[in-house]
């Protein structure tokens, strides 16, 4: 990382060290590989990743994004990242789900600029059109800034009561300045039943897009209250960042390495330290199963890059009603 960096600057997080087992059948159907998902272009030319670090080059300075991707996916990052700069790639030794995938990039940023404010981008997820999308990151960003004592995170208005996404239930409203309102967060819902879901569309609760802002020291602070086993571990790696040890150090703290939810533990910890703010106008969806990126593709009109045979149930490209005929998706 560039030693010039100010430790006040922005940083961003892209996480793409899964292994997308849910969309593995439709993937090996398609490429007869088991490549996962954010690695593949299911619409236009660019990967889930690709468009990701592309978006992170709108927000964030490139020399400030930090990837966290799987050790065994170097040969695959490197051709995915060839005309791209990110400013560091990390190779996690293996998955021990989402809080060391974000800790262990964000032990890197913290070594460098504590101070700094972090934004999350999951590498799995579309949006359209982006330049909202971005607008709104750029909104979170801000008011994570000038409320450091806040996890700023952005939520989505659900049109439907779906149990595969967490939910955000808002409280009151934080600021009254120009832009998006923000509310705090009364709770976190990880993974609901179908009432559960039902219940929290009627009351005005929120998709979690799983983007989010935050101080970087204020997110360690987090972290050492929710599960101070794991981020012991990360702070041995902290004090050797730089060191002939390091990578030695990666693979000792990743053996028998506790795993932890970050939204079911983290999250649902720290309510009382998050903020949330809407998007509007936004075409949002996590692409963790065929169906949803069928769906995602209806609704704007476009067929997906692979046979449409390759899902396990019929597709039909429909455009939204009012939509243009040729919706403008980047290639």
């Amino acid at each position: 990382m560039n030693q010039e960096q100010s430790s006040s600057s922005h940083w961003t997080i892209v996480l793409a060290g899964g292994e997308g087992t849910r969309m593995q059948p439709l993937v090996h159907r398609w490429l007869g590989v088991n490549r996962p998902k954010q690695y593949c272009a299911f619409v236009g030319s660019r990967s889930l990743f690709q468009h990701t670090v592309d978006r992170a080059a709108l927000v964030t300075d490139p020399g400030r994004i930090v990837a966290v991707v799987a050790r065994d996916h170097r040969q695959e990052i490197l051709t995915q990242l060839q005309g791209r700069t990110v400013g560091q790639v990390i190779y996690q030794p293996r998955n021990c789900e989402t809080a060391a995938g974000v800790f262990l990039p964000l032990t890197y940023i913290h070594a460098r600029a504590p101070e700094a404010t972090v934004v999350i981008f999951p590498s799995d997820h579309f949006v359209h059109p982006e330049d909202r999308f971005l607008k709104a990151v750029r909104r979170v960003t801000e008011v994570a800034q000038r409320m450091p004592d806040r996890l700023v995170l952005l939520g989505i208005r659900p049109d439907q009561p779906e149990m595969e996404y967490g939910w955000i239930l808002p409280g009151e409203r934080l600021s009254s300045s120009v832009g998006e309102p923000v509310h705090g967060v009364d709770s976190f819902m990880e993974k609901p039943t179908l009432g559960q879901a039902d219940d929290a569309l009627r009351h005005g609760a929120l998709w979690n897009t799983f983007v989010f802002a935050a101080r970087a020291e204020l997110l360690w602070q987090i972290g050492m209250r929710c599960f101070p086993d794991l981020m012991l571990r990360f702070e041995q790696l902290r004090r050797v960042i730089g060191q002939p040890q390091e990578t030695d150090v990666l693979d000792a703290i990743y053996d028998g390495m506790p795993t932890y939810n970050l939204s079911t533990t983290l999250l649902q910890q720290a309510a009382g330290s998050a903020a949330v703010i809407e998007l509007h106008d936004v075409l949002w969806s996590d692409w963790g199963q065929p169906a949803r990126v069928a769906e995602t593709l209806r609704r704007i009109g476009r067929t997906p890059a692979f046979p449409l045979e390759c899902l396990d149930r019929p597709f039909a490209p429909e455009p939204l009603v009012g939509a243009s005929p040729e919706p403008t998706v980047q290639p």
